[in-house]
């Protein structure tokens, strides 16, 4: 009996954390399994993620497609986005990328 409380309420956490990261923008799916694997902790790191919505575009340079600045390449055309090309980012103010190190 005690297994069974524990799956359902396992469930329970997966299903309200694919919930909120879809309202959020995101996947079901793959909230729902970090809420069924981490349930309470889960739930608050899909409370403390970001909206989708909020994150900043940039247009590519290549085919003018809206990307989000944390892509790397344009899923149309495939072309290297530059974070210089964001205004306000640390790379655009200095004139270069940043690296580590």
């Amino acid at each position: 009996m005690v297994g069974a409380t524990y799956i359902t309420t396992c469930i329970g956490f997966g299903l309200a954390c694919g919930v909120i990261g879809r309202i959020k923008g995101s996947s079901f799916f793959i909230w729902f399994l970090i809420g069924l694997v981490l349930n309470i902790f889960g739930l608050i790191t899909a409370l403390l993620y970001r909206f989708e919505s909020d994150v900043p575009e940039i247009a590519c340079p290549r085919c003018g497609k809206q990307c989000k600045v944390h892509d790397a390449v344009c899923m149309r055309c495939g072309a290297e986005l530059d974070l210089r090309d964001v205004p306000g980012s640390p790379a655009a103010s200095s004139g270069r990328l940043l690296s580590n190190g």
